[in-house]
């Protein structure tokens, strides 16, 4: 299990911001080698993140490098660069603009030769970003296309213009949407990556100086059942932090109705009222989850 409350993007083209990352206090950092570069500075900039990933100090526990698009031909010699120059130092490759299951298939496989043929002694895990109309249909099949994949993170920037939606700022609406305009994407994401097992991340927030603003949009996020947010600028590392990790009010209040149901249990009764509540094997369920999540994050 890996902590996602933030993910860092930092281009890989830029040693001074690779360094920064390293020092980051986000869960995850991923090098990008894809928007974030420019086409010349692509293959110069894999030397750049293997550098990075074997020599700086890293505080993040998760290491990550997102390829460019499978449809170009950067993307092989990304994976094939970076995990025969990182090896055990990276953690996770992301892979952005999938289409289909056979894309993580794909990955998947090259992943695994290189592996074996590196002798690598760890398994590097994929997550990937749901940012093209045909990837969010065939969601639930990507979400079990390969047990690397760990993850399903929802682009909206690319996502808003493979379906035509309008917007002011990318991660964002443009006001004329009433509710929250990405609460369809994210919520079929949200079920293909709980079916699945594994995390659901939410996307880039644009507005770096507008915290209200990712605030807002990491808190739609986490309602649906997502387990953090990227952050394109240091400052919205905390923001995530803090949105996707349970309240101390909230850890004490689980403890307290959990234990209060065992007992309950433990006298042949299948519900118990605490402080006004009715506690029953479902709130448990719920009440679990914030628990599993103190319990990872050490609270």
């Amino acid at each position: 299990m890996r902590l996602r409350r933030s993910e860092l993007s930092t281009p890989g083209s830029s040693d001074k911001m690779l360094a920064k990352a390293a020092a980051s206090d986000a869960d995850l950092v991923f090098c990008d080698l894809e928007d974030s570069v420019a086409p010349a500075e692509k293959v110069a900039a894999r030397e750049k993140v293997v550098h990075a990933l074997r020599t700086h100090d890293w505080k993040p526990a998760t290491r990550a490098v997102r390829i460019n698009d499978l449809e170009t031909h950067y993307a092989y010699r990304d994976i094939i660069d970076v995990v025969s120059g990182a090896r055990e130092a990276l953690d996770v490759i992301i892979v952005p603009k999938i289409k289909s299951a056979r894309d993580v298939w794909w990955v998947d496989k090259l992943l695994t030769q290189l592996e074996t043929d590196l002798g690598l002694g760890k398994r590097i895990g994929i997550e990937v970003l749901i940012e093209e109309v045909e990837a969010m249909i065939d969601v639930e099949r990507i979400a079990r296309a390969s047990p690397r994949l760990e993850a399903l993170i929802f682009g909206p920037g690319d996502y808003s213009a493979s379906q035509g939606v309008r917007v002011k700022d990318l991660g964002d609406g443009d006001g004329s949407y009433p509710g929250d305009l990405w609460h369809y994407a994210r919520n079929k994401i949200a079920i293909a990556a709980r079916a699945a097992r594994i995390d659901a991340i939410d996307g880039p927030f644009a507005a770096f100086s507008d915290p209200e603003g990712y605030q807002r949009q990491a808190k739609l996020a986490h309602t649906l059942g997502f387990s953090g947010k990227w952050a394109i600028h240091p400052s919205q590392i905390a923001l995530g932090n803090e949105e996707f990790a349970p309240r101390p009010e909230e850890i004490a209040q689980a403890r307290k109705l959990v234990e209060a149901f065992d007992e309950a249990q433990a006298k042949g009764l299948g519900a118990v009222a605490v402080d006004g509540t009715m506690v029953d094997i479902a709130s448990v369920r719920i009440l679990r989850v914030t628990l599993d999540q103190a319990d990872a994050l050490g609270l």
